[in-house]
């Protein structure tokens, strides 16, 4: 075993970052984001991750802004955050492994379980810097994403 991470979970965690700055970038929900996009976008941008791979994501992510025509919002939750800022790597990282596991529990596409988990309640959870969500280990997110809830020890 090489201790890499398989291409599709590669794949994602390029596409969760690219959604996270654009996130930033246009003070948007990443929900918002997500449905901007549109699933012809999500799926592309999971085909063509690796071939997207070799520029900057925050060059992606501009481009993609300008295709969309994604415009700014009012959600600022770096702004709000009253703590270090997580780096989008680090959200892209936790969304990974949740629709990954969503994905595979489901037995459903990435796309889909992209969809379904940054359009969920988990996703505002997540976005909120000044909660503990965003780092928490993969099982007790994928169980509370599961619960519909936070869920309680």
């Amino acid at each position: 075993m090489t201790g890499r991470e398989p291409q599709r979970e590669n794949d994602l965690f390029f596409v969760c970052s690219v959604i996270e700055v654009i996130g930033r970038k246009t003070k948007n929900r990443r929900g918002a984001v997500v449905q901007a996009l549109g699933d012809a976008a999500i799926e592309r941008l999971l085909a063509l991750a690796d071939v997207f791979h070799c520029e900057p994501v925050e060059h992606t992510a501009a481009d993609l802004i300008a295709q969309h025509g994604i415009a700014v919002g009012d959600f600022d939750n770096a702004a709000s955050c009253k703590y270090n800022v997580p780096t989008h790597f680090d959200i892209a990282k936790v969304y990974k492994r949740l629709i990954v596991a969503v994905a595979d529990a489901q037995h459903i596409t990435l796309a889909d379980a992209l969809r379904q988990v940054y359009t969920s309640w988990i996703s505002e959870s997540i976005s909120d810097y000044n909660s503990s969500m965003y780092f928490e280990n993969p099982q007790y997110l994928y169980a509370s994403y599961c619960a519909g809830k936070p869920i309680e020890d």
